[in-house]
């Protein structure tokens, strides 16, 4: 049975924006496209760009590092530099706040 991580209340998040967080040694960014979360790893997968310090664009946020674009929804590469997709996590939203499912 997958264990729940709280990461931050949903008005942390405004619409169209992405937050860096840290919980349980993970460093992640959360994403509120109107009104609905996703949840990746932060680090770019390409180099050492911060996701959190990207450009959404619709469902998509593109890394400040080298301009790689992955797709916030599925974590899958859109445009290169960028090769390998960026992890994605189940997310969950209840009673005002943002959690992820692991395990």
């Amino acid at each position: 049975m997958p264990s729940r991580i709280e990461l931050c209340k949903v008005q942390d998040v405004e619409a169209g924006e992405v937050r860096k967080t840290e919980a349980a040694g993970l460093t992640l960014a959360v994403y509120n496209l109107d009104g609905e979360f996703y949840v990746t790893d932060d680090a770019c997968t390409h180099g050492p760009g911060s996701l959190s310090e990207g450009f959404i664009e619709g469902d998509l946020i593109e890394c400040n590092f080298h301009q790689g674009v992955f797709n916030i929804r599925t974590g899958e590469v859109v445009r290169p530099p960028c090769m390998v997709p960026v992890k994605t996590y189940k997310t969950v939203v209840e009673d005002g706040r943002v959690w992820i499912e692991v395990g």
